[in-house]
């Protein structure tokens, strides 16, 4: 049985920021005492268009993301937690943009920079499917080039 609470009808016993910093929790009460329950509030953005490499427009999914990264690192990661910080890092990211439109190469760009500082498996993961990877030589010149940034470091 589905119990459904209205949130004008109760009180917020406690509210807690989460460790992501993005999202609020809050502990509720129904007014009459009897039922408890918890709400997730999330900092609410502007629509934002993403600009496909066929020039249609889209907007922003971060499901879409979520699913695209989590399919590309398998298991790379050790938990759920770092997979929502690279999510919630690109996101970030592209809102500090200021625009109402970005390329799709973009978020593209932004994904793979996170998890060059994360996993170096995972980022060849992304890269391949990101890039369109079609021999060997692809994954070897990205791989060269990883080798070659690091050294700069």
């Amino acid at each position: 049985m589905a119990l459904n609470y209205k949130i004008g009808d109760s009180r917020v016993l406690e509210s807690r920021e989460s460790a992501d910093g993005i999202t609020i929790r809050r502990r509720r009460e129904t007014m009459d005492g009897k039922h408890r329950f918890t709400t997730y509030e999330r900092i609410e953005h502007p629509n934002l268009a993403v600009i496909k490499k066929d020039g249609t427009r889209e907007l922003f999914d971060r499901e879409k993301l979520t699913t695209a990264i989590r399919r590309s690192v398998g298991k790379f990661f050790k938990s759920e937690v770092e997979v929502e910080e690279i999510i919630n890092n690109v996101e970030e990211s592209l809102y500090e943009l200021g625009e109402s439109e970005v390329l799709s190469r973009q978020i593209g760009d932004l994904v793979l920079d996170e998890l060059a500082a994360k996993n170096e498996v995972a980022y060849v993961r992304f890269a391949s499917v990101f890039h369109k990877f079609k021999t060997l030589d692809d994954f070897v010149k990205i791989l060269e080039q990883r080798r070659t940034n690091k050294r700069e470091k």
